[in-house]
């Protein structure tokens, strides 16, 4: 099999690091052919705060994923995510030279790549540049512009920026653990990718990626993405709550969290305890349930409260038919759906990576902690599609996907807008 139907998504997360490698089947539909997993130990709130720790995770991930797939892996799909990520909206235009010829994808390549000149504050600098709407001559509402005649060519953008050194921190990982990065995606982009249905996408829909060190949210409505942020809270949190709460370590605080943890303490009675072994020799020491499920309510109250700003911030509170998919680790917590449906009074549901995917994935592919890195394939495979389609049609393609961002410390030395397209 050719490599370029192989495509593998890296996740590198707070608690986390996933390797998944997916290719196409003969009917062109992406299959999950296996994957790796590690502990992440030098990475916190989605940024790289340890460089050997991250670089042994991200070893160890890739030679599981290697081993179950049966794939070589050198090149990677990567998801960015963190506190540093911000998102604008931006109208900017191009001045076509004749109105007699229709207007081609070069123009929208060049009207896309101007987005990747605004100024940004230092150290920041352009991850995604998502075109919302085309206006051509005063008219607005276009979706495909190619084709049309006109003179003013104008868009409307959706612009995702980042902190540059923790892009560069992430590539040094990624190039030392002796991959190579294709291409830096927005994380909740790629599990929206995995986890949201067209239709919900249409109707408008809230994404939200619950992970251990942050919480993403990707807000679509008309099939166009509106809104995009990150929380610096996640199930970490949580985590440490019910350690300081229980006066227990660590790992007993995640074990309990996973196997007994509840978002409503309604709903678990007085009289259910756990026993928690002792330290060295020391008494068991019960927990109530319900005195759990009170710790956990407590901050995911927090969280859900912080995802509710971000949806009215966007202006689209109405407007999102389909309400809201839960996903990412946190998404697994008993009655999580129903606590947001409180808070939000929205419709949830928890979302499950394999939406676009040839079959369900079996095992642990098929969680929700893993849609980011499904997404990652599946955003992959897309871009594969968009540049045979541009090929095919007889010209060049500049990867805009990698503009500006990039440029500062992957490029070779070319510059980008020069780079043709290679194989």
């Amino acid at each position: 099999m050719e490599s370029s139907e192989i495509i593998v998504g890296l996740d590198i997360g707070s608690t986390k690091i996933a390797c998944i490698v997916g290719r196409k089947n003969e009917y062109g539909k992406v299959e999950i052919m296996g994957m790796g997993r590690a502990d992440s130990l030098g990475v916190n709130r989605g940024v790289v705060e340890n460089i050997q720790h991250t670089i042994s995770s991200i070893q160890k991930a890739v030679k599981d994923a290697e081993a179950s797939s049966q794939v070589d892996i050198k090149i990677v799909n990567v998801g960015i995510a963190g506190q540093h990520i911000r998102s604008l909206q931006h109208r900017g235009n191009i001045m076509r030279s004749s109105i007699d010829e229709e207007i081609q994808q070069d123009d929208v390549n060049n009207l896309i790549g101007n987005m990747y000149k605004l100024a940004l504050p230092p150290g920041e600098d352009i991850i995604h540049v998502i075109p919302q709407e085309y206006i051509i001559d005063g008219q607005q509402g276009i979706r495909e512009p190619i084709g049309m005649a006109g003179n003013c060519l104008e868009a409307n953008f959706h612009i995702i920026t980042g902190k540059v050194a923790a892009a560069k921190n992430i590539d040094k990982c990624v190039t030392k653990a002796g991959l190579e990065i294709s291409e830096l995606i927005l994380e909740p982009l790629a599990s929206a990718e995995a986890v949201l249905s067209d239709q919900e996408k249409e109707a408008g829909v809230v994404l939200v990626d619950i992970g251990g060190g942050t919480t993403d949210l990707a807000i679509f409505q008309d099939e166009i993405i509106r809104h995009t942020a990150v929380i610096p809270l996640g199930g970490n949190v949580i985590t440490e709550d019910i350690k300081e709460g229980c006066a227990i370590i660590r790992r007993q605080a995640e074990a309990l969290k996973i196997s007994f943890g509840s978002a409503l303490a309604s709903e678990n009675k007085d009289e259910e305890i756990v026993s928690i072994p002792g330290l060295r020799g020391r008494e068991p020491r019960e927990i109530s349930l319900r005195n759990l499920a009170h710790i956990i309510q407590a901050r995911m109250e927090e969280l859900i409260e912080h995802i509710y700003y971000e949806i009215k911030a966007s202006g689209f509170e109405k407007k999102l038919i389909a309400g809201i998919v839960l996903t990412g680790g946190g998404s697994q917590l008993k009655h999580v759906a129903q606590l947001t449906e409180f808070i939000t009074g929205m419709a949830t549901r928890i979302g499950y990576p394999n939406e676009h995917l040839a079959k369900t994935p079996s095992g642990e592919v098929a969680s929700p902690m893993h849609a980011t890195g499904v997404g990652l394939v599946l955003k992959g495979f897309e871009h594969n599609e968009y540049i045979k389609k541009y090929k095919n049609q007889g010209r060049e393609k500049k990867r805009h996907t990698k503009v500006g961002f990039f440029e500062q410390f992957l490029s070779k030395g070319k510059d980008f807008f020069e780079k043709d397209i290679e194989g």
